[in-house]
């Protein structure tokens, strides 16, 4: 059981009275469509994000983008074509590439380049 904290109106957290427990979640199956990402989970959840949180994904062909694997016993999906790492809990977390423009620019070059 656990309980809401507030003192003077202001919320301070939560007190548990038992040590909660994180069991890692992991990705079983994953769709790609033109605009989302979508990972079916161990636990019965599904969550989908857009792919224009992650340029590679954004820019790559639909072959590159299916040419992915489950990575890290299930906590990540990895795309080798792109280079391109997505984790569960990021995912979860709705973070979006931290990839900076430079960085990007560097790739996309590259990929005219070869």
């Amino acid at each position: 059981m656990f309980y809401c904290l507030f003192a003077a109106g202001r919320w301070l957290g939560y007190h548990f009275d038992q040590p909660v427990t994180m069991t890692p979640i992991r990705i079983i199956h994953v769709t790609i469509t033109d605009d989302t990402l979508a990972a079916d989970l161990e636990d019965g959840r599904s969550i989908a994000v857009p792919i224009g949180w992650y340029p590679r994904l954004s820019y790559a062909t639909p072959a590159e983008r299916e040419h992915f694997e489950i990575s890290g016993a299930g906590y990540g999906i990895h795309w080798p074509d792109l280079d391109e790492d997505i984790g569960v809990e990021g995912m979860l977390l709705g973070k979006k590439s931290a990839e900076s423009a430079e960085s990007l620019a560097r790739w996309l070059e590259a990929r005219r380049s070869s």
